[in-house]
């Protein structure tokens, strides 16, 4: 029975919740990214001159804050990351305002909204510092950026340096990167065309042009600050995470002579000849396509003639980006932070195409060592695909376009199916947003809301379409990345992440100690997670470089797979990922599920009577 005083607290208490429950479910509710309002900024001129005029500024700020505002106030948003955005959104307005306090007050919103480890403790730290010395000393005086630099070496000095690791590196790397013309490249190689074209910017990309005036005129003249900051305070942490993956890894027994598994890399092509020992033979050629769905020759994507050249520097630039992310002082990573840091604007769109073109040409060959690494039973299967690299889309999106690509993943399932593969890594994905900002990119549709329409469209007809083919091959596991935005798979209906299929198994990233990588999407479809920060592997022509994605973390988990076929051919994809699941270990806070490799042979071992 309740004290008096403690039922009427209760009485008024339960009338408050109920009062607050049913405004709340007065509000439309956003389950998915998609469902969200969509707003459109008028903007005559160059979008350079707003983000460097205050006054032009203010007056687009006012416009995206009002929005930014009745979406929080006028909708139910379950998904916290979205949440996050919009808030981070509004702190950096209120900072660009000189609202210091109301920009802190926001930041530790967001901070509360955090669920991985990391963010936890150091969400918005950048800008909390900023803020913080705002307060006491005008930007860009001595004392400013003084004040900045003990802030953040004062938040960071009690936090357990293995958890926020990673993240101070890459706070590092982007301050040592960072330049006018990479902040403002963006905006008029990519964003002032669709302004050009339409006369306006809608609510996808009306955030970027609060971050880069932020960037141009708060962060920028902290670039040396910052360097020297974390790079201070890393230098004091020169301690190396324990490596929990070696004690896990997998030595194959022996197997009977002519055991094979077949593995398939569906990914934007594979340097065959480093992986000699492991091809089929007889030879099993590759199936490809070019970036419009159309069936195409050659196991890598083809280098246009004038850039052929230029390949060998486009590679070696990886190797520099390796380098700064992992905090490692070499000629690579010095040529990178030269390049980009004080690149002239009208070298921004084709260095930045040409970084992306790199990435593509290498992407699949890194993959596929991961995922036949250690396995000499393994024997690779190539299915290309080619992924677009230019600051505007190309091609664009039309329905056209979808229906080939919908043909393109049933003749690659059916491709994989003829050669008796067993399992397929899809380091890959695709959303219904990033059709529509697309669409937006291209100049098609008129208005927010027809974009809207087509995305859903095509992204349904693609969905559909690859559902379709992985669910016509239920002997093949396929293995599929989270991605890489930090954001639910399932509420940005991130493909082929988001399928649900009793043959597909969703694998997030984590680094070398187990840690959760500060990228990795996550969500109810991702079920186990692998190493995938700073992984090595190989690049075309032979080079080992590590990166780091949950592109390089899926493969692990197809490794395992192929692992566990080799030991057990008679196992069935559920099998497989039930195997899988079931012996990862979950972390302390529920939120990683680390594979385990040698408890899963262990399981299959005992399984099968050995």
């Amino acid at each position: 029975m309740l004290h008096k005083p403690l039922a009427r607290w209760c009485a008024l208490l339960t009338l408050s919740l109920a009062t607050s429950l049913a405004a709340a479910q007065t509000k439309p509710r956003i389950e998915k990214a998609a469902d969200l309002p969509r707003f459109s900024y008028r903007i005559e001129g160059k979008l350079e001159d707003v983000v460097r005029s205050p006054e032009r500024f203010a007056a687009f700020a006012a416009n995206l804050r009002r929005d930014t505002e009745s979406v929080l106030s006028g909708y139910d948003i379950p998904d916290k990351g979205t949440q996050r955005d919009l808030i981070g959104t509004l702190a950096a307005l209120d900072f660009l305002a000189g609202q210091y306090d109301s920009s802190l007050a926001r930041l530790e919103q967001v901070r509360a909204l955090q669920d991985k480890p990391a963010d936890k403790l150091i969400s918005g730290l950048r800008l909390r510092a900023m803020a913080t010395a705002a307060k006491s000393h005008p930007i860009g005086s001595p004392g400013y950026a003084k004040a900045v630099a003990e802030y953040i070496q004062r938040e960071l000095a009690p936090l357990p340096f293995a958890v926020i690791e990673n993240d101070i590196k890459s706070g590092k790397a982007g301050a040592e990167l960072i330049g006018e013309a990479l902040i403002l490249g963006r905006v008029r190689e990519a964003w002032q065309p669709i302004v050009d074209t339409n006369g306006a910017l809608s609510s996808d990309f009306a955030p970027g042009l609060v971050n880069a005036r932020l960037a141009l005129t708060a962060v920028l003249p902290l670039k040396q600050t910052l360097v020297d900051t974390y790079g201070t305070y890393l230098a004091a942490h020169k301690v190396q995470k324990p490596d929990i993956w070696a004690a896990r890894e997998i030595v194959m027994p022996s197997l009977p002579a002519g055991r094979t598994v077949m593995v398939g890399v569906w990914d934007s092509g594979v340097d065959t000849k480093l992986y000699g020992a492991q091809l089929p033979q007889p030879a099993v050629p590759p199936i490809a396509f070019d970036k419009y769905a159309r069936l195409a020759q050659g196991e890598l994507m083809p280098i246009p003639p004038a850039l052929q050249s230029r390949l060998p520097q486009m590679i070696g630039r990886t190797k520099g980006f390796s380098d700064l992310q992992s905090n490692i002082d070499s000629p690579e990573a010095s040529q990178v932070k030269q390049l980009l840091s004080t690149l002239p604007p009208d070298q921004y769109k084709s260095t930045v195409e040409e970084i992306g073109l790199a990435g593509n040409y290498e992407h699949g060959t890194h993959v596929a060592g991961i995922a036949l690494a250690g396995n000499p039973y393994a024997r690779l299967v190539v299915g290309r695909m080619e992924f677009s690299y230019t600051l505007k889309p190309d091609p664009c999106p039309s329905r056209e376009q979808t229906e080939r690509e919908a043909v393109q993943y049933q003749a690659t399932v059916d491709h994989f199916k003829r050669y008796g593969t067993r399992v397929v890594n899809m380091s890959w994905g695709g959303s219904v947003g990033s059709i529509e900002s697309d669409l937006e990119q291209c100049g098609i549709g008129k208005t927010p809301d027809e974009r809207k329409k087509l995305a859903r469209e095509y992204f349904d007809i693609g969905k559909k379409a690859l559902t379709q083919a992985m669910a016509s091959a239920p002997e093949i596991l396929f293995v599929a990345a989270a991605g890489n935005s930090n954001s639910d798979a399932s509420f940005a209906e991130d493909m082929p992440a988001d399928i649900v299929l009793p043959n597909l198994l969703t694998v997030g990233a984590v680094d070398r100690a187990g840690d959760e990588a500060p990228f990795t999407s996550y969500g109810p479809t991702v079920k186990v997670h692998a190493n995938g920060y700073q992984v090595e592997s190989f690049l075309p022509g032979g080079q080992r470089v590590a990166l780091s994605g949950t592109s390089m973390a899926s493969p692990q988990v197809a490794n395992l797979a192929g692992k566990l076929l080799a030991v057990n051919p008679k196992l069935k994809p559920t099998e497989l990922i039930s195997t899988i699941v079931s012996t990862a270990e979950r972390s302390a806070d529920g939120r990683r599920n680390l594979i385990h490799p040698k408890k899963a042979l262990a399981a299959v071992q005992a399984a099968a009577g050995e």
